[in-house]
């Protein structure tokens, strides 16, 4: 079971928001409010926040330009991961992945499965890390953004959490996970004179 370590400080992040919508505006964008306030209450910094037509290169394009730059350490993306012919996000996200976080998705199922039931598989939710930057893809919806805030992300960019977590991923400085820390190399004892090993 995860939890916060005492002797750890609490390291921020610079997290960007992407909102992926055709007809919202920042004064009708109710999940990037939500995430917006969650990783702001939680003691991280708000790097970034856009909000883009549901189109695989302009979300690319934003997404793209955020992995390149220096200051960005996660990228929270919500909307577009539905199943209708405009939700791409999926789609314009995994290319730009160097590595595929798979239990991000997994575990958003799980957890939302006790809200909505089996529509929880109509989720395409998925995580990735690119350029040392942690990518996420959340449901449009306020309630599928706290959802994943409050049962994954939170804990997940928080340098504090063990037995590990994504920080030390991004910030090579920050102290690594338990399930990181380099193995000792056995001691070789050499046999007492006139034994053989």
């Amino acid at each position: 079971m995860a939890h916060v370590h005492a002797g750890v400080p609490f390291v921020p992040l610079n997290i960007a928001v992407l909102t992926v919508s055709d007809t919202r505006g920042f004064d009708r964008d109710g999940s990037g409010d939500l995430l917006c306030s969650r990783l702001i209450d939680a003691g991280h910094w708000l790097g970034d926040r856009c909000i883009v037509a549901d189109d695989i290169y302009r979300i690319r394009a934003v997404v793209s330009e955020w992995i390149a730059r220096d200051g960005i350490h996660a990228v929270l993306v919500n909307g577009g991961t539905g199943y209708t012919p405009r939700d791409t996000t999926p789609e314009a996200l995994t290319p730009l992945f160097d590595k595929i976080i798979d239990g991000f998705g997994e575990l958003f199922r799980q957890i939302s499965q006790a809200d909505i039931g089996a529509s929880t598989i109509q989720s395409r939710a998925v995580g990735g890390v690119a350029n040392r930057t942690l990518m996420f893809a959340l449901p449009g919806s306020p309630k599928a953004c706290a959802t994943a805030w409050d049962g994954i992300l939170a804990s997940q960019l928080d340098a504090r959490t063990r037995p590990c977590n994504f920080v030390a991923m991004v910030l090579p400085d920050a102290s690594p996970c338990a399930s990181r820390q380099p193995i000792a190399s056995p001691v070789s004892e050499t046999p007492p004179e006139g034994k053989m090993a």
